[in-house]
Formats: C-alpha cells, structure tokens, sequence
C-alpha cells in the first residue's frame, strides 16, 4: 500500500482500504491514475505555501500553526470592521448595511419557496404557541394581522425548538403540493429587537446569531453583539453560505415536484436533514453516501464520517469562501490578503504538540474561525475540512460540476454507486 494512501486515511481517519478501494475503482472508471498521490502532494504544497505567508517556520508545533491560523483570521476580520466603519450589529441599520454587500456580492437572487399565503395557513393549523404567548397573543389571526409573518417563522426556530418544528410542526408540510410552492426572492431580514431576549439561547448553543429558512427562502439576523473576536468574519461567511444552500435546496424543490406523490414525504425528509443510517452490502463497485448535515456537531465518532461520502454542506462553503474575497475587492482591493483561503477548505495536516504528539490541524477558513469561539485554547474544529476532503477526493475524479449534481441527484436517496 503507497504512502499516499496511507496520507489520506490518516488525515480522514479512515481505513486504509476504504481509500484503497475508491482509489481502484474510481480509476477505472474515470481512467485517471495516480489521484490520491495528487492529492496529497497538493496538500502538502498548500501547507508549505500557508506556512510561508504566516511566516511559521517548517518546523512550528501544532499550537504554532493554529495560532498563527487565528491570527490571520483575526487580522482579516479587523480588514473587514474597519472598512465597513466598525458596525454593530447591535443596531439593525449596521446589520442591514452589511446584508445588502452580501447579497450584492453572493449573485443569488431568486427560488423556489412556499407562498406567503399557504404560510398563513400552516400557523393556522398549528399555532405556535411560545411564540403567542411571549408575544401577547391570544389567537393566531390576531399575532398574523400585527406581526410580520417572516418574523414570525423565523422565531419559530429559536422559540419552538427543533422538537416542535420535526415533531410536531412539520406533520402540516406532510399536506403541502407543489403548488403551495411559487418562484419569488430570497429574503433577508434584521429581526425586530424584541426577539432578542427569546433568542438569548439559541444564540449561546449557536455562538452565532443569524439563520435561515430553506422552505421560505429566508436568511434572518437577530440584532445582537456577541462581543466575539472573529464575529463579523463569521457573520459574512455564514451569510453567504446560506445564499448557497437556499440555492441549492430550491434547485431540489423543484426537482421533486416532478412526482406530487412524494413531494410532501420527500420536502420533510430534506428539511429534517434525513441521512441513510444503514449499512448498505458492498459490491466491487465504491459506495458513496450523501450526508447532508455535519454529523460530526452531534457525534464526531459518527460511522457516517469515515466511510466514502459527499457532502453539500462543504460545497456551499467552498462557494462562500470565494465570495468573501469578492467582498473584499468589491470594499476596499484587499481580495488579495482574503485569497489566502481559497481551495484551503479540505485542507489540512498533522504536526507535533508540545509532548511530541501528533495533531491534526485544520486550514479551513470555518475551522479556524469557529474556532474563536474558545478564545485561543487547543480546541479544534476540523469537521468542515474533513468533510471537504472527501469532496476534493471526489471532485479530483469527476470535476466540482459532477459533486455538486450527485450531491442533489441523490440527496433524498441517501447514496450512490460507481
């Protein structure tokens, strides 16, 4: 078995064979060889040319790196908080001033989202009653008559709780046609402050305060200050990952409107984030699974993680990336300085700690900025590029239009075979 192998199950922390097998059997389809040891070679030299422009000796431990990693994100983040005029998204207007650049930038526009009426009417059927109550109301044609029927279903996800959306809420969606469906923009909303106290939670659990809707074609902002180093950065780049994901999540509304008597079942299977979890009988064929969320954020020993998969989650990311550099030269020219991350996202390699270790370290913009969140101590994300190198070893195959069309041609199927 070849080094690279070796490499690459290492960096995955997966079994060799699993690399092997893909490596044999995607050559013979595709007809490229000697893929894996590409790979490899292109991640050390994107390792040694991140080094370089860190100025991080070769030889730095692995608490080098990573710090040296978050002060780039640190410095990139201040690039962007001086040039907007140092915003605080305390205050809506501040929010809105950066949304609308986003938006601009990110290029997405439109898709295909439930009409505002037949909204109206899932609430009807099931009022959400948290909300009517922090709010005031008695009835829910009274809350629809006052309140703001975005803000409303945006609410519904810290307010409600996951539980009561899966459980409960979504049995409604099980009666929705295509025809509840129409063409329209994607929304984008600074909530009012008052949800702020009932979105404290959700906030702290999230370390985040912006979300989004896939059905409705929404991305909401709650207007808060978390006091976070690296909190614009985050905020920019989850917004424009959310414009990618709506994107590509309206794509396969549409797509299974082809058969209405599955529509409904196949809409609330995606909006749960349903992912195969059954072992499926291998052949001589190489297996791929489709896994549409992070699982490593519920269990990082998760079987799903270390078995051959794509995951859209890592080609919206990819797509947010770029879109950052584009903000940076559409603000001030300095694309050049964020460029830095670009094709860095399934990027990654082990180096020794203090005690001789070895450490996976994470160049993934994402990472690194999730990262911030613990203020510097050795405690690591890595999920995003490990699911990102599973893309690139697909995508080194078969080309980032192929990844990008199997992750939505078998998303509800939850796998594929080459």
């Amino acid at each position: 078995m070849n080094s690279s192998i070796e490499k690459i199950a290492k960096i995955l922390r997966t079994d060799k064979d699993f690399i092997l097998k893909v490596e044999k059997r995607l050559s013979a389809v595709s007809g490229k060889e000697k893929v894996m040891e590409k790979i490899v070679a292109e991640n050390e030299e994107r390792v040694k040319n991140c080094l370089l422009k860190l100025g991080v000796s070769s030889q730095a431990n692995a608490f080098e790196v990573y710090d040296a990693l978050i002060s780039k994100v640190e410095a990139d983040d201040n690039l962007f908080f001086e040039t907007l005029h140092q915003p605080n998204c305390s205050y809506s207007e501040n929010c809105w001033r950066i949304l609308e650049l986003i938006q601009k930038v990110s290029n997405v526009e439109r898709g295909f989202f439930i009409k505002k009426e037949k909204a109206l009417e899932l609430l009807q059927q099931e009022p959400p009653k948290e909300i009517m109550s922090f709010l005031g109301y008695n009835s829910v044609v009274e809350m629809l008559e006052k309140e703001d029927i975005f803000e409303i279903f945006s609410a519904l996800r810290f307010v409600e709780g996951s539980d009561w959306l899966n459980n409960v809420f979504f049995k409604h969606y099980k009666n929705l046609k295509p025809t509840d469906f129409e063409e329209r923009e994607i929304i984008v909303k600074v909530l009012n402050q008052k949800w702020n106290k009932a979105a404290e939670k959700f906030v702290m659990k999230k370390w985040h305060n912006i979300s989004h809707l896939k059905e409705l074609g929404v991305i909401f902002v709650i207007p808060v200050n978390l006091g976070i180093s690296g909190e614009l950065l985050r905020m920019i780049s989850l917004v424009f990952h959310y414009f990618h994901e709506i994107s590509f999540y309206s794509e396969i509304f549409k797509k299974i409107c082809n058969n209405p008597t599955t529509f409904a079942d196949n809409l609330v299977s995606i909006l749960r984030g349903d992912v195969l979890d059954k072992r499926l009988a291998e052949n001589e064929k190489s297996l791929w699974l489709v896994v549409q969320r992070y699982l490593a954020k519920e269990d990082e020993n998760e079987w799903r993680l270390f078995v051959p998969h794509v995951n859209p989650e890592a080609v919206h990311w990819s797509k947010a990336t770029r879109d950052i550099v584009k903000l940076g030269k559409f603000l001030d020219g300095f694309e050049e300085k964020l460029s830095f991350w670009v094709d860095l996202d399934w990027v990654g390699d082990y180096f020794k700690d203090e005690i001789g270790r070895e450490v996976l370290v994470s160049f993934n913009l994402v990472d690194t900025v999730m990262s911030l969140v613990k203020e510097k101590e050795m405690i690591k994300y890595l999920y995003h590029q490990q699911e990102a190198f599973w893309n690139k070893i697909f995508e080194e195959y078969f080309g980032r239009e192929q990844l990008e069309r199997f992750c939505k041609d078998y998303l509800l199927q939850g796998y594929f075979e080459i």
